[in-house]
């Protein structure tokens, strides 16, 4: 019997794509493509695939529809929001995620993004290397995160990690998601289930892991950024979209909340005018979170695996759904 045949669809950097190839299962052919591959020569490589395989390059939908034989749209990051999926449905082709292969890699940036914010890190290290020593430090503007409560908005596979770290720092943690757990599971993470309008009113950290959906969308707007304590900070590692951008903004600058640590925005890359980017509450970085040298054989491995499974007639893992 003859291997699979998967076409990578890709923006990525040669060395980085040599390290995923190379989980291709043996007799398998993986056919690379990138964004500036034209469209017609796209749709003349999936005529006859079995697989598509997707990162940092736009899936179009004429490609999609050329791709008569796919059995699955396997994709190597988390986010699936850019993905066409009520067309997949039409054309009964599945979509998976990388099934939680970059989560270690978002918990600990979200993590980062919050002790940042804590030790006034910006601030303080440039001050340092200046000569300034100490200066922006004035003994009531850092602080630890033992005893806090920090409010997990997504309890999918990063926001479980992001528990488990901040747990070992002696914070205690509540989360709001559509998708509860069950008691048993909330036990074995210590982690306590709370409406969405608590998260917001009683967590001095608010750290977003949720996908972008309809739902999900501005999620975390001015009303609710208003029931947050002046003394707390807002995480954002998921999709910027997830909170609007211009309530954020105006709550930073009335001091209705105290940070905001972002990796994501509305608009990406950030416009150099966005005014997040001039504000000494906050820590930014681009769009960074998952993007470590070793999770892209985790990334690959799940992938391949995944498409293998669906090759050797079972259900995929880590299906993407579609909430409209």
């Amino acid at each position: 019997m003859q291997g699979a045949k998967v076409v990578f669809l890709h923006g990525l950097r040669p060395e980085i794509v040599d390290v995923i190839t190379q989980y291709t299962p043996d007799g398998w052919t993986t056919e690379l493509a990138t964004a500036a591959t034209p469209i017609d020569e796209q749709k003349a490589m999936v005529e006859d695939a079995d697989f598509l395989l997707v990162y940092g390059a736009r899936l179009h939908d004429d490609v999609l529809r050329a791709a008569e034989n796919a059995r699955l749209v396997q994709l190597l990051a988390a986010g699936y929001d850019s993905m066409n999926l009520p067309l997949m449905a039409a054309l009964e082709v599945p979509c998976a995620n990388n099934g939680g292969a970059n989560s270690w890699a978002v918990a600990d940036h979200a993590l980062l993004l919050m002790l940042a914010l804590y030790k006034q890190l910006m601030p303080v290290e440039p001050a340092t290397r200046e000569g300034r020593w100490n200066a922006p430090i004035t003994g009531s503007n850092t602080f630890e995160m033992a005893n806090k409560l920090v409010g997990v908005l997504g309890i999918g596979n990063i926001g479980r990690q992001v528990a488990r770290r901040v747990l070992g720092f002696d914070a205690q943690v509540q989360y709001y998601d559509l998708y509860p757990l069950d008691e048993e599971r909330e036990r074995e993470l210590d982690v306590r289930r709370v409406s969405l309008d608590e998260l917001f009113r009683t967590s001095d950290i608010v750290t977003c892991h949720a996908p972008l959906t309809p739902q999900t969308r501005h999620i975390v707007n001015r009303e609710r950024l208003a029931m947050m304590k002046p003394t707390a900070v807002l995480i954002n590692t998921a999709r910027g979209p997830v909170v609007d951008e211009s309530a954020l903004i105006e709550a930073l600058r009335n001091g209705v909340i105290a940070g905001a640590g972002l990796d994501v925005f509305e608009q990406e890359p950030v416009d150099p005018d966005n005014p997040l980017l001039r504000m000494d509450n906050v820590v930014v970085t681009p769009h960074m979170a998952g993007t470590t040298w070793n999770t892209w054989f985790r990334r690959a491995q799940f992938g391949y695996e995944n498409m293998q499974r669906v090759w050797n007639g079972e259900a995929p893992q880590a299906i993407a759904r579609d909430f409209d």
